[in-house]
């Protein structure tokens, strides 16, 4: 099984009614190394070796966080500046990162019909991640689309069960290697890509 690094950053968990559901059993899961950055690094001090060697370690890299100001809390700008090194995870020696796979798990209070070139936003949310897609492609990483849990100040806590249940399936396939990458690149959400498989199945 491929080991999965799950890099979770919430400025307010105590706030975040989804979140706390979404990840409550996370650290238990097998093949899943579960990080709580705002915990582990409250005073954003990075331990930017401990960093690499956690990503040396796993295939799949997981950032998991609220998607504030069309990107991620701080802290995890902060680990990109700092542990994303120069000759480690880009320039022609810097294969640390070659072929690991790495998406967003996203939570937004906006509808989806905000995210397109017609609605609220303008953009849709795989736009708004080109920075992080650009970002995966200089480390040699696979970049994959985001999951993505739309509207969480009005969804009821069964919708945010359900979504935890499908976001939990997309981890166990990814784990075993059920995932077909290329399919799943010319999507727009990984959501939509675990649907299929079920409906497939």
């Amino acid at each position: 099984m491929k080991k999965i690094l799950i890099q979770f950053a919430h400025p307010a968990l105590q706030k975040s009614r989804v979140n706390k559901i979404l990840i409550e059993e996370l650290p238990d899961m097998e093949g899943i190394t579960f990080r709580d950055i705002y915990q582990i690094y409250p005073e954003m001090d990075i331990d930017v070796s401990a960093e690499k060697e956690l990503l040396e370690q796993h295939e799949i890299v997981v950032f998991q966080h609220p998607f504030f100001w069309y990107s991620t809390p701080a802290i995890l700008k902060e680990w990109q500046d700092l542990v994303l090194e120069h000759g480690w995870a880009y320039g022609s020696e810097g294969n640390a990162l070659r072929n690991k796979l790495f998406f967003n798990v996203i939570t937004s209070g906006g509808r989806k019909e905000a995210y397109c070139e017609e609605g609220y936003n303008h953009y849709t949310v795989r736009q708004l991640l080109s920075p992080f897609e650009q970002t995966a492609n200089l480390c040699k990483m696979i970049f994959l689309p985001p999951y993505v849990i739309h509207g969480t100040l009005s969804i009821t806590e069964e919708e945010v069960r359900k979504h935890k249940e499908t976001y939990y399936q997309l981890l166990t396939l990814l784990a075993e290697d059920q995932i077909d990458i290329k399919k799943s690149r010319k999507i727009n959400y990984l959501n939509d890509f675990v649907k299929q498989t079920k409906e497939v199945k």
